[in-house]
């Protein structure tokens, strides 16, 4: 499984795989329940760097995660300005970039067999149900680095469409990235399939 997992000696890195979940977690509840509001966009804009601060990860690693999600962002903010007014649009898209960023950073400073381990921990309970918590907790794992791949796959396929001299056009992008998108994903598949789980 790729990880994105980059060594550290920040608070996060030191913190227990399980703890920081639950932190990151409640992080994300709490900037779902801000209003659509130009201070709520502020506090969401604020949170990611603060945690990055936290982690040691440094301005560089942020802002090649935000780079990577340019064309999401513009998309949401896009399609939200059609509908709402630039406040609410501008607050639901910082809080989106906001969740990506933290679910990124979870990824950034968890090894993912310790990530792994904290959910089959957590999920350990539901066995008596008939809850496999090992194949669960290889679930909640890919999903959660889903996300960051997936923003480098879009990057590299912009980078990709820059060096042949193709002007930005999101038409022009969304083809090409479903198409290494699904590869992944059958590469994934193809993997997990190799290690004996279907």
């Amino acid at each position: 499984m790729l990880s994105l997992y980059q060594p550290g000696h920040g608070l996060l890195h030191r913190m227990p795989a399980g703890s920081k979940a639950l932190a990151l977690a409640v992080a994300v509840l709490a900037l779902s329940f801000l209003p659509s509001s130009w201070w709520a966009a502020g506090v969401a804009a604020a949170v990611a760097p603060l945690g990055y601060a936290v982690a040691g990860l440094g301005v560089g690693v942020l802002f090649r995660q935000v780079y990577a999600l340019r064309w999401l962002l513009a998309v949401t903010l896009g399609v939200q300005l059609l509908f709402v007014a630039p406040e609410a649009a501008t607050a639901n898209t910082s809080r989106v970039l906001a969740t990506i960023l933290l679910a990124s950073l979870l990824v950034l400073t968890t090894r993912i067999a310790d990530l792994l381990d904290a959910v089959e921990r957590l999920l350990a309970p539901t066995a008596r149900w008939g809850l496999d918590p090992q194949r669960a907790s290889l679930l909640l794992s890919i999903t959660i680095t889903t996300v960051p791949v997936l923003a480098r796959l879009g990057s590299g396929v912009r980078e990709a469409q820059r060096a042949r001299g193709a002007p930005a056009n999101l038409a022009r992008f969304v083809i090409p990235f479903l198409v290494v998108s699904l590869k992944h994903a059958d590469e994934l598949g193809e993997a997990l399939t190799a290690r004996g789980l279907r």
